[in-house]
């Protein structure tokens, strides 16, 4: 199926119950960079732990090659600060900071595959195991992004060796891909009403300030998330695919 087709039908994919989508345990969100957490299912998260299920966040690169000419902010540097605003922002969603996992594997080179996806894969499926999680949650695998593609390979791998635990994605980037681009079949899932939870998610979002504003100097001048890119997000409601097991 062309994008075009398929991102038309995603719109319309139905709305659920939070129960319907995630099941009746925890959830464990994989999120590439710090903010594609708050940016993807901020809402989701809110609302789970409206509902006191227990929520794990693991981000897996360190965010450092969002700048990459920084002067002000070298990689640590950087490293630090976006580590402390995904901090801030699993705050705003009800969540501790041991809540949040930071793998910290290199930015736009997370791998797929290998030593270090393995270890990644079964850090997450551990995590999954603690909290009792029935949903795993990670960036869709055709997201034009070669670290939201790695995100779901290791977070597949990590799903296949857990029992009752269901695959779900959500998109970040995958409504910018080209009409005519190839994303495999029609797509199954549900989109989730965010309404209740949705001050949270924003308040989440602009934690992340290194990336909605321009106060980390980068040449060229860089903001990745401006105002019509978080239009995007500040909308209702979520959309999570199911992915085969």
């Amino acid at each position: 199926m062309r994008a075009a087709t398929f991102l038309a039908a995603a719109r319309k994919l139905p709305l659920a119950p939070l129960e319907r989508i995630i099941g009746a345990g925890g959830v464990v969100v994989v999120a590439p960079h710090p903010d594609d957490e708050s940016l993807g299912c901020g809402g989701l998260v809110a609302l789970a732990r409206a509902q006191g299920r227990p929520v794990r966040i693991v981000v897996v690169t360190d965010g450092c090659g969002s700048h990459p000419n920084s002067r002000s902010h070298p990689p640590a540097r950087l490293r630090a600060l976006r580590e402390a605003e995904t901090l801030e922002a699993a705050a705003a969603l009800g969540l501790s900071r041991a809540a949040v996992a930071f793998l910290r594997l290199p930015d736009t080179k997370a791998p797929r595959r290998g030593a270090a996806a393995e270890q990644a894969a079964r850090r997450i499926q551990a995590c999954a195991r603690r909290i009792g999680a029935t949903a795993l949650l990670v960036t869709w695998g055709f997201d034009p992004h070669c670290d939201h593609q790695a995100a779901f390979a290791i977070a597949a791998a990590a799903a296949k060796r857990l029992r009752g635990v269901a695959l779900l994605a959500y998109p970040i980037w995958g409504f910018s891909l080209a009409d005519d681009a190839a994303v495999g079949a029609a797509p199954r899932g549900f989109r989730l009403d965010v309404t209740a939870s949705f001050w949270r998610k924003r308040r989440a979002i602009a934690a992340h300030r290194s990336q909605t504003t321009a106060m980390v100097d980068n040449d060229p001048p860089v903001v990745i998330l401006p105002p019509d890119t978080l239009a995007r997000f500040h909308k209702p409601f979520e959309t999570f695919f199911t992915v085969a097991a």
